[in-house]
Order: structure tokens, then C-alpha cells, then sequence
């Protein structure tokens, strides 16, 4: 569930006013608006009320949640900016039979129904990186391990092939790790899981488009690396 509460215009020009003001009096706010004063009392109201507002002595300034959401303005047009999605690509290797083994994972929901990659997970508010590896690998392949190795950060950007729409942003810090214990789960809500080698996870058709620069990463770290693919509509 998200954090943030969605917001009236009118609430949104209150914090984007004292966003560049430690703080303002009704009257001021109230012209921010442009509405008559019961409404714009309203909407003041809410916005303390949402803890977004803290009010002293008359006057009223944003609190420490009010400034972390202001802050994702943008204040030209007064809309929050979308911002690219962090999250992490969970390379778990073994060795069999003298060869290294990767978990691949096959995407059993929308979107990318059916693509087959590495497994990967979104950082939750307030959880480091390596949280986040030990939890979703956890949650999706019931293995556990501790030792993670973060091997750089990977920004891809995805565009429709039609349109050329940018539809995903996502900026995916890659963490690989040979130390694990437990049995793999091979299916879960959304997925399944196989112990494949990595060329034979490429010659799958239906492999992530970004997949040979996340293989590049289970071989050595890359500390930075940026592309763009595309997709279309049966695509994604």
C-alpha cells in the first residue's frame, strides 16, 4: 500500500506554496488557492488532517511527511513527478557438474507474460538493498543465503515499439550471490523457477530483451550501464 494519499489541486498548490516558505498564515494559503475561505479551510483541514500540515500560533508549515511529498513537485505545472522505479535483479548462481548454474525465472503475470529472465524484486520503503535481495529471493525461490555481492547498477529504459512511448523506467541495482541453502521452490503465485545455464536461458525466445547486459553482470560487476529497449503490445 502506498504511503502517499491522493490529493486535491487546491491541496497541491497549498504545498507547493510552502514548500518555499517555512511557513504561512491562512490568508496566504488561501490566496495560493484561489478559493473562497470555507472551501479553502477545507482543504487546509484535510491536508493537517493527511499530516501534511502541522499548525502553530495561527500559521501553518509543511511536517516532516508533508516536505518529503512537496518535494516530488513538479513545480512548473503542480503534478508530482514520476520518477524511475528502484528495484533489484537476484542473480543466484551454483556450480553442478563443474558448470555454473543460474535461477531463471519465468514470469507468470502482466507484464512480460511469459519472458524468462533473472528473478528480481522492488525495494520497499525503508529497506536496504541487501534486504531486499535476501527477502525477495526468500519469498520467490524459498532459498536463503546472507552474502550478497552488489555488482552495479543497471538503468533500463523501456519504449513502445508503436508509439515510442516510454513505459517502464527502471533502475535495477544488480546483487549476485554463489552462497545459498534450502530447497528451490519451482512454481509461485506469478512464476516458476529453473537451474539453467545462461546460454541456455538466451537461445529461449522469449527472454528478457535486457538479458545479455544482466548476464554480462553474473560474470563480472559493471558499475554502470544505461539502455533503451523496446516492446510492443503482445510484447508487454
Amino acid at each position: 500500500m502506498s504511503h502517499e494519499a491522493k490529493i486535491h489541486e487546491a491541496q497541491t498548490k497549498i504545498l507547493r506554496e510552502l514548500l518555499f516558505l517555512p511557513k504561512a498564515n491562512f490568508a496566504l494559503l488561501q490566496k495560493a488557492t484561489g478559493l473562497e475561505g470555507d472551501h479553502a479551510k477545507f482543504h487546509i483541514k484535510r491536508l493537517v488532517e493527511l499530516e501534511y500540515l502541522s499548525k502553530s500560533n495561527g500559521t501553518y508549515s509543511l511536517s516532516i511527511r508533508g516536505k518529503e511529498y512537496a518535494n516530488k513537485l513538479d513545480t512548473d505545472v503542480n503534478t508530482i513527478e514520476r520518477q524511475p522505479k528502484s528495484t533489484t535483479i537476484l542473480i543466484i548462481c551454483r556450480t553442478k557438474n563443474g558448470k555454473k548454474e543460474y535461477i531463471a525465472q519465468e514470469r507468470l503475470k502482466n507484464p512480460y507474460f511469459g519472458f524468462w529472465g533473472f528473478p528480481s524484486g522492488k525495494i520497499r520503503w525503508g529497506e536496504s538493498i541487501y534486504e531486499t535481495a535476501e527477502r525477495e529471493m526468500t519469498e520467490e525461490t524459498g532459498l536463503s543465503g546472507g552474502k550478497w555481492e552488489h555488482r552495479g547498477i543497471y538503468h533500463e529504459r523501456v519504449r513502445h515499439t508503436n508509439t515510442k512511448e516510454i513505459i517502464e523506467d527502471k533502475i535495477f541495482h544488480i546483487m549476485y550471490t554463489e552462497h545459498i541453502s534450502g530447497e528451490l521452490i519451482e512454481k509461485f503465485e506469478g512464476g516458476r523457477n529453473k537451474w539453467m545455464e545462461l546460454e541456455d536461458i538466451k537461445k529461449n525466445p522469449k527472454h528478457y530483451k535486457s538479458f545479455d547486459i544482466e548476464a554480462e553482470f553474473a560474470m563480472h560487476p559493471i558499475p554502470f550501464i544505461e539502455a533503451l529497449d523496446e516492446y510492443d503490445d503482445g510484447q508487454f
